[in-house]
């Protein structure tokens, strides 16, 4: 996995470029530069979440030349999620499935039409923004209603299109290789065993989807997406990896480069997270 500022394939012919970020607030985001960010990236499938306004206000800050899937939550100035992309989906579904979670904004599909050797192939994008949970509250029961709910739809997903693509905030660092300061979260929510099973489950032989940002990154820390906007947690990388490419195996021996876009500086970070853009070549 490469680290920002590195060359990129992206000009390449065939390669698809696909960036998931949690914006912590769409317009907050843009107010501090996020613009400036999405102008120089060449971004072909761009996944959000948290974004956390209007429908009117996401599409007046995207602007036109995108195709713009969003589905906000029902509770205001909370969750949301989207996916704008170049070219226009041949299908979208607004939520995973359950009604429980349907007003909650926290999942958005869109089906696109890939060429693959002379034919088209159906490539299934998910942005997805699983709860962040509370250990031994009512959030962290919803939190795993939510992984139970993914459990199921996953298969279904892998089954139902040529190449399947779970991005975005989930929430859960799947190993102590996902968070500097692993020792003293086995406890928290985003850490606890039971939250780390499910992941074992989604990327293990169980579900067989492929972590493409560790698939490519090699077994080393990091490289973390999320940092606390408080202290020294940012310039001393003491993060957290829990925004995520996860993609059926066909796909991921698509994934030719992958890169964290960690701000150069605490100022000019966009969001509390880092967006996690890979190019897939088909």
């Amino acid at each position: 996995m490469a680290s920002a500022g590195e060359p990129s394939p992206a000009s390449a012919l065939g390669t698809l470029r696909i960036a998931t970020v949690n914006v912590n607030g769409i317009r907050a985001a843009y107010k501090r530069g996020m613009a400036d960010w999405l102008a120089e990236r060449n971004i072909d499938i761009l996944c959000l979440q948290e974004v956390r306004a209007p429908d009117k206000i996401v599409r007046e800050l995207l602007g036109g030349e995108w195709h713009i899937l969003h589905a906000e939550a029902e509770a205001k100035g909370r969750a949301g999620v989207a996916i704008a992309s170049r070219q226009e989906p041949v299908a979208v579904r607004e939520h995973i499935g359950d009604e429980y979670f349907a007003l909650s904004g926290r999942w958005v599909e869109a089906d696109f039409k890939v060429p693959v050797d002379g034919e088209e192939k159906l490539l299934t994008v998910v942005s997805a923004y699983v709860h962040s949970g509370e250990a031994g509250t009512p959030k962290q029961e919803d939190k795993y209603r939510f992984l139970d709910v993914m459990a199921a739809r996953l298969p279904v997903l892998a089954a139902t299109s040529d190449y399947a693509l779970i991005v975005g905030d989930l929430n859960v660092g799947h190993t102590t290789l996902d968070i500097k300061n692993w020792k003293g979260n086995v406890k928290r929510a985003g850490f606890l065993p039971e939250e780390r099973a499910y992941f074992d489950r989604f990327l293990g032989e169980e579900i067989g989807y492929v972590d493409v940002a560790r698939k490519l990154a090699g077994e080393v820390a990091g490289p973390y997406t999320w940092w606390s906007w408080r202290g020294q947690a940012f310039d001393n990388d003491a993060g957290w990896r829990i925004d995520y490419h996860m993609a059926t195996p066909g796909l991921a021996e698509r994934a030719v480069h992958a890169v964290v876009d960690r701000a150069a500086t605490y100022d000019a970070r966009f969001s509390d997270h880092a967006p996690v853009v890979v190019d897939y070549q088909f």
